[in-house]
């Protein structure tokens, strides 16, 4: 009896290590450069097709990802996350019929948005 509590606690803690670390991943870098917004996260292992960023009207960036992991053998420990859903509130307000573009490179992604009102201030 004892063994099988142990096995469902062990589950109910993998499910909410796995859902805290799904909600923390991907390391992002966000910075600005000659008027846009640069944004890098690091994605390794996710298939460009299965990569959707987009957008949002409150001035946040949404980044999905998912991905299947085939075992073969017995699995012991799983720590890279199968799906991604990262909201990021951007620091700056961005040009909104610009052109935004995504670059998808060994995988990191690097999105890159023009940001409004942008104006290089020239130091004497």
């Amino acid at each position: 009896m004892m063994n099988v509590i142990m096995r469902e606690i062990g589950k109910k803690l993998y499910e909410l290590s796995r859902e805290f670390y799904e909600s923390v991943f991907p390391p992002i870098d966000m910075y600005e450069e000659g008027g846009e917004l640069v944004i890098v996260a690091d994605l390794a292992g996710f298939n460009k097709d299965k990569i959707s960023v987009r957008l949002s009207a409150q001035n946040e960036l949404i980044i999905n990802a998912e991905r299947e992991i085939q075992y073969i053998g017995t699995k012991y420990t799983t720590q890279r996350p199968l799906k991604i859903h990262k909201v990021i509130r951007l620091p700056v307000k961005i040009k909104r019929d610009s052109q935004v573009t995504a670059k998808y490179d060994n995988g990191v992604l690097t999105i890159r948005i023009p940001v409004d009102g942008s104006v290089s201030i020239k130091i004497e």
